[in-house]
This record gives C-alpha cells, sequence and structure tokens, in this order.
C-alpha cells in the first residue's frame, strides 16, 4: 500500500497541495494534520506509521513535513528501513536502502536542517534590530481590537453590562475583555503610582 502524509504547521494554511501532490502520486490512503513542525506531537503521523507494513511506502511532499530535524529525519528512515518500508519525499524521490540512498538523503536532511536554523537566526536578528530601533515594536500577534475600543467595552462594563451583552454589542470576545480589562486595570493603576 501506498500512504501519504500532509502537514501545515498553522491551522491557517491550508493542505490541498500537499493532498494532490500525494494523489498524483499515487497514495491510496492520506494522513493529514495541522500541526508545528517544533511540536513532538503529531498523532496522526504516529498512526501512520503504526499502520505501515512491509513493502509498503510512505509518500510526503517535502523533506520538512517528514521531520524536525536531522537527526529525527536519519533515525526515521532507518526505523523505515528496517521494517522494509519505502519512502518516497516527493521533491527528493524515492529513498531506497542502499549506501547512495542513504547518503543523499542524510545531505538533504543536513540541507533542510540548515535552511530551518537560518530562518530562526535571521527571525531572532530581525526582532533584535527592532527592539533595538523602533520604540513601537512589540512580539506577537497585533491586538485586534484598539484601545480605544477596549475603553469603550470597559466603559459599558462601568454601566454594567456584563460580558455577554458587551460581546454581543461589540463583537469583543468575553474572554478578550476579561484579559484586556485586566491590562487597562494593571495600566491605569501604575498611572496613579
Amino acid at each position: 500500500m501506498k500512504y501519504g502524509y500532509a502537514r501545515v504547521s498553522t491551522t491557517d494554511q491550508k493542505l490541498e497541495n500537499q493532498l494532490e501532490a500525494l494523489k498524483i502520486a499515487g497514495a491510496d490512503k492520506i494522513y493529514q494534520e495541522k500541526f508545528t513542525g517544533a511540536t513532538t506531537e503529531r498523532p496522526e503521523f504516529t498512526k501512520l506509521l503504526q499502520k505501515l507494513n512491509p513493502d509498503d511506502t510512505l509518500i510526503v511532499t517535502k523533506l520538512d513535513r517528514f521531520a524536525r530535524n536531522t537527526r529525527e529525519a536519519l533515525d526515521l528512515i532507518q526505523d523505515l528501513f528496517n521494517r522494509e518500508i519505502k519512502v518516497n519525499i516527493l521533491n527528493m524521490g524515492l529513498i531506497d536502502n542502499t549506501p547512495t540512498g542513504q547518503l543523499i538523503f542524510t545531505i538533504f536532511s543536513a540541507f533542510a536542517q540548515f535552511e530551518r536554523d537560518m530562518i530562526v537566526t535571521r527571525t531572532q536578528e530581525g526582532k533584535a534590530y527592532a527592539k533595538r530601533n523602533d520604540p513601537h515594536f512589540r512580539e506577537g500577534r497585533p491586538q485586534t481590537y484598539t484601545d480605544e475600543q477596549m475603553r469603550l467595552a470597559y466603559h459599558l462594563r462601568q454601566q454594567g453590562m456584563t460580558y455577554k451583552m458587551i460581546a454581543r454589542k461589540t463583537g469583543i470576545s468575553e474572554r478578550t475583555q476579561q484579559r484586556r480589562f485586566k491590562g487597562l486595570l494593571n495600566a491605569n493603576n501604575q498611572k496613579l503610582s
């Protein structure tokens, strides 16, 4: 049997391109999930690995869908080879259990690891530069609601409206209100100190 595995790192990303490529490559069954490659939690991949039998083929679109780092990739490929399972990484080709196949896989794994490490390094350097040179720099996602919108919602709360009523009126979730109102109170208390 040919089994495909598709993964994206965030819930916003789409799996369609990978699924289509896996179907074209002849995958009989496809396992898919949305988990970051940095996490060890990949329940669908774990299920797939347990399902594979000798002479089956595991198909993934790219090396970074297969493993998080070079060491894991090498361990995983060796385990699959020991179990007589073929590995087809679509942007590399069929990896076979020969000295040449293992060498090629090791080299590509090392380059994939290097590329991931460079992305992390560039991101950290960019953040460090922004922290030094941009007084308005904030890490993380930008706030969905402005401070002004939150002050208005807080004013409604002060007038006796419930979180639920405010959520219906403003679209700001109850949890966001509670979290941001705490921030407003802390900021006000610091100003008074």
